[in-house]
């Protein structure tokens, strides 16, 4: 039966039906691998957030006076682009699989993965260059 509100137990089911864990040694385990993937996924938002940054290029003066008069060369394939739609992509994935994660309920899943996106927040997005995207979701699973 799966539970509909938070627990605390070492028994716990994650994502799929041969992820169980019946032992303080798995559980601790699987901790652990919940932390890391928040953490990765931060770290990917940020490579992902920095290549959306080069991709942009600056204005130049005449864009800025008349901006919808942008001349754009039709049908150009950009590699940067295709890079960041495929990071896109990845990160969602791994953003809704955290969040499928946490519905299992379980107390310390959802500790984990929570302290994982903070530290992954604090080691990879949290310097100044993260103010000048101001228009990212901060949702974990977009």
């Amino acid at each position: 039966m799966m539970h509909m509100t938070f627990y605390w137990s070492k028994e716990v089911t994650l994502l799929i039906n041969s992820w169980r864990t019946n032992s303080w040694l798995s559980y601790s385990l699987s901790l652990l691998a919940c932390f890391i993937v928040s953490v990765f996924y931060q770290y990917l938002e940020n490579y992902r957030i920095r290549l959306k940054l080069l991709q942009c290029p600056k204005p130049s003066p005449s864009e800025i006076e008349a901006p919808l008069l942008r001349s754009k060369v039709a049908g150009k394939f950009q590699a940067l682009r295709f890079a960041g739609a495929l990071f896109f992509g990845v990160n969602s994935a791994i953003g809704y699989l955290l969040m499928l994660a946490i519905m299992s309920f379980n107390g310390g899943v959802f500790v984990a993965i929570v302290f994982g996106l903070a530290i992954g927040y604090l080691v990879f997005r949290s310097d100044d260059e993260d103010v000048i995207v101001s228009v990212e979701n901060p949702c974990a699973c977009a």
